[in-house]
């Protein structure tokens, strides 16, 4: 399962955020992995996160595959929206 989502964040996604998204993601067992700029990283990784250097008006992609796929996405897009990182693109 995919979704896009443009980082609306006037900071992007930086050290906090990116830290909460991260424990978000490792709380499921589904493989997340998020895609921004042609790079691909494990959204479990706040290292591969980090090296991405989103900033505002990147669309990313986030794609999960796994037993709780469904849940996982719904709580990655509720994250993103409600923090003020993204809308749906």
């Amino acid at each position: 399962m995919e979704q896009n989502f443009l980082i609306i964040s006037e900071y992007g996604i930086h050290a906090r955020p990116a830290t909460r998204l991260v424990n978000l993601a490792m709380s499921f067992s589904s493989e997340i992995d998020l895609t921004a700029m042609g790079k691909t990283v494990n959204l479990k990784s706040i290292m591969g996160l980090m090296s991405l250097g989103i900033y505002k008006g990147e669309q990313v992609k986030i794609h999960i595959t796994g037993p709780d796929a469904e849940k996982a996405m719904v709580a990655i897009a509720d994250f993103l929206i409600t923090e003020g990182l993204g809308k749906l693109a």
